[in-house]
């Protein structure tokens, strides 16, 4: 295998230090009376405020896609969001990234190249969902067709519950993990989506005898193990440093990142206890100059407890085995020594697509920015942000910094 190669990130403070300077997010859950555009809209709008500027400064769009349906995709694709925000005729472009569940990490790098390269000067990202109030037979086709391989996997019947189900045998073989233990994972996400009034399960409690009596949907997976698909929206501005010293006391900027596509089909990857996560770690660590033991707080993709796991592992901020047995003894609960998913995650917070990493990431964002209200980690300065998408055929990983003036 070829050395990994580590690109040089840009001199903290400098006018092509990337920095994210505003947040904007909605509630997620079931919103059958909000519209796609409109969720954008008002997320964008808070962004926007948020980053203490005026729509007409933002002078690109990068989206990350939609799931529910084809036309709102294609409206994404084709520019409406310029149009809706009073942006036509006034942005350079307004493009879609997409790589599933780790286009938050790609669509931010993009975002930083821009205005890395003084091709732009602020850029807003945005996302909007509408899995929950979709029709459920659309969903289910959709997860069952989407990123399986047509050849080979999907006559078996393989589809993401299954996948999921493999991913969280081969786990609990592995690290000998109990059933009580994986629940218990879903049960510290739940503690915190508890504190998130912008959570889908903010105000339902979980506990670790409910989810290991619900109904089994894949083997060893019970249904309160499952992503809740939801309704959200969320968008985030980034800036150059220098402009965001001029109005900002603090920003986030991004100290190193890394990246791993280990498989395509889940049948090809060497071995689904593992990912692609130690590789992406090790190029993150040594590009930011520090690691898990340097760091305040996580984000990471969970829309399975075993996906969580076995990324917690890979990241070195778990031993190897035990990162369930840790969940279960509350490390990374509310009050825990290692604040993690502080916003519920995908699986408490509401799984709300390919935004879901996205959701993540602002999270992390406003943690660092020190706005989390009841759910604030002290003095939060540096976090680690995990994204994967499709079948779980990539591992990205962002690692963040609070900045001051």
């Amino acid at each position: 295998m070829s050395e990994i190669w580590t690109p040089p990130y840009p001199e903290p403070g400098s006018a092509n230090d990337a920095a994210f300077i505003g947040i904007g997010e909605i509630p997620s859950g079931v919103y059958r009376e909000r519209g796609f555009m409109a969720q954008i809209v008002e997320a964008s709008a808070r962004a926007i405020k948020d980053a203490q500027l005026s729509h007409t400064d933002i002078d690109q769009i990068v989206l990350i896609p939609c799931l529910h349906g084809i036309p709102d995709q294609a409206d994404l694709i084709f520019s409406r969001v310029a149009e809706e925000l009073g942006l036509h005729g006034k942005v350079k472009s307004s493009v879609m990234v997409h790589s599933g569940g780790s286009t938050s990490d790609n669509a931010t790098r993009m975002a930083a190249g821009l205005i890395a390269s003084g091709q732009a000067r602020n850029v807003l990202v945005v996302y909007s969902e509408r899995w929950g109030s979709a029709d459920l037979q659309d969903m289910i086709d959709m997860l069952s067709v989407n990123g399986i391989p047509r050849e080979w996997e999907a006559p078996t019947g393989l589809q993401f519950n299954a996948i999921g189900g493999l991913i969280t045998q081969r786990y609990m073989h592995q690290s000998g993990s109990s059933a009580e233990e994986m629940a218990a994972i879903c049960v510290a996400l739940r503690d915190w989506a508890n504190l998130n009034p912008n959570a889908m399960y903010y105000a339902k409690k979980l506990t670790i005898e409910k989810i290991v009596n619900s109904k089994m949907i894949s083997d060893p997976i019970h249904a309160f193990e499952c992503p809740f698909l939801a309704d959200g929206a969320g968008a985030f501005v980034m800036t150059s440093a220098t402009e965001a010293a001029k109005k900002q006391d603090a920003w986030v900027r991004i100290g190193g990142s890394g990246g791993c596509v280990s498989h395509y089909a889940a049948g090809q990857d060497a071995d689904l206890g593992v990912l692609g996560w130690v590789e992406a770690a090790k190029e993150a660590y040594e590009a930011a100059s520090w690691g898990p033991e340097d760091a305040d707080l996580g984000e990471v993709y969970d829309s399975y407890a075993a996906v969580l796991a076995i990324a917690l592992e890979g990241l070195q901020i778990s031993s190897k085995g035990e990162a369930a047995r840790e969940f279960h003894k509350g490390r990374f609960s509310p009050g825990g020594e290692f604040p993690l998913n502080t916003n519920g995650g995908l699986l408490s917070a509401g799984h709300t697509g390919v935004g879901g990493g996205t959701a993540l990431l602002i999270e992390g964002i406003r943690q660092l920015l020190h706005r989390g209200d009841d759910r604030q980690v002290p003095n939060a300065r540096r976090c680690i942000v995990g994204g994967t998408g499709g079948s779980y055929m990539d591992a990205q990983i962002m690692m963040l910094e609070r900045a001051t003036r």
